[in-house]
């Protein structure tokens, strides 16, 4: 099935709606071109824990969710390396759909970066991040490249 329309809820706490947030953040950034600097200021200041147009946005943990997403923007080219580098051999990164490369993207980050969180922890919320917004197999999909990913940096 496609993409899902709505902002779905964060599962867990306030790290999950993090993540949650950084994914739709990197889209975001993807899609208008927009720094990082100004989506951060943004969703912290009129999205997260806000209800816009009937949507709750729930709240995060203002300062991991700047850390994904600055973190993300600013080591883009190792990340999409890394990615590219656990897909199958007729898969490219521009061949995922936005939003799943966006999960990809922060999660990747994630296990680069925050050694802090256990490994399990990271594959399994970027997994829920992309059953709340798929309803496909993309979430399995998700949860093999983050798998491949894990193996290789966390080594």
């Amino acid at each position: 099935m496609a993409e899902k329309a709505e902002i779905p809820p964060a599962k867990g706490g306030a790290r999950s709606a993090s993540r949650l947030a950084a994914v739709q953040a990197i889209y975001q950034m993807e899609m208008n071109g927009q720094p990082a600097r100004s989506i951060i200021d943004e969703f912290v200041n009129h999205r997260l824990g806000e209800v816009i147009e009937g949507d709750h946005y729930a709240d995060a943990d203002q300062v991991f969710f700047a850390d994904l997403v600055t973190g993300v923007a600013e080591q883009a080219q190792e990340i999409d390396a890394h990615v590219a580098g656990a897909l199958a051999e007729n898969w490219t990164l521009a061949r995922i759909e936005p939003v799943a490369r966006g999960i990809l993207r922060v999660g990747t980050y994630e296990l680069m970066a925050r050694p802090d969180v256990p490994t399990s922890v990271i594959i399994n919320e970027y997994v829920d991040v992309a059953k709340a917004f798929f309803d496909d197999k993309k979430p399995g999909f998700i949860n093999g490249v983050l798998d491949r990913l894990a193996r290789i940096i966390r080594k």
